[in-house]
C-alpha cells in the first residue's frame, strides 16, 4: 500500500500507477445484500436457478455494487494521511464493459489522474479499473473526485 502524507505528495504522484488491491470474491450472499439495500431483485443477480439460462450462465453481480467498492478496494491500494478531511465528490465517468459473475474475484488497480488545488484543499481525480480474474476485458473502470482538505 502506497500511503501519502497531505496534499503536495498527493499532486507529485499525478500519472503513477499506484498499484493493485488484494482479490475479494465475489459471493451470491454479497450480491443478495446488495440488492435488498437497493431494491433491485432482478434476477440475473438473484436468481441462480433462472440465471443458468440467462446470457452468462450464472448470477452476475450488479454494476453499481462493484462501483460501491472502490472505497474498499482503494483502501488497500493507497492511503491519504495529512489531511483533515476527505469527502467522496462524485465521478466523472463510470463505464462497466464486462460483467462480474457471482463466484469469480476482482480486484482494483488506481492512478491519479489528475489534481487541483482549491481555495479549501484539492480535487484529485482517481481513476479506478476493476479486473476479474482470467478476464481480458474490465468490470469497471470508473473516475472519482475526491476533495482533500489539509
Amino acid at each position: 500500500m502506497r500511503v501519502f502524507n497531505g496534499i503536495d505528495e498527493v499532486e507529485k504522484a499525478v500519472g503513477d500507477d499506484l498499484g493493485r488491491s488484494e482479490w475479494m470474491d465475489i459471493t451470491q450472499e454479497r450480491v443478495n445484500l446488495f440488492a435488498d439495500a437497493t431494491g433491485d431483485h432482478q434476477w440475473i443477480h438473484v436468481d441462480p436457478e433462472r440465471a443458468k439460462d440467462g446470457p452468462y450462465g450464472t448470477t452476475i453481480a450488479h454494476g453499481y455494487l462493484t462501483l460501491s467498492l472502490l472505497p474498499v478496494l482503494g483502501a488497500q491500494i493507497f492511503s491519504l494521511e495529512g489531511v483533515t478531511m476527505k469527502v467522496n465528490y462524485g465521478a466523472n465517468k463510470v463505464r462497466f464493459p464486462a460483467p462480474v459473475p457471482v463466484g469469480s474475484r476482482i480486484r482494483a488497480g488506481a492512478e491519479f489522474k489528475s489534481f487541483e488545488r482549491t481555495a479549501k484543499g484539492a480535487n484529485v481525480v482517481v481513476a479506478y479499473t476493476v479486473e476479474v480474474e482470467g478476464s481480458a476485458k474490465p468490470a469497471l473502470v470508473a473516475e472519482t473526485v475526491v476533495v482533500l482538505v489539509p
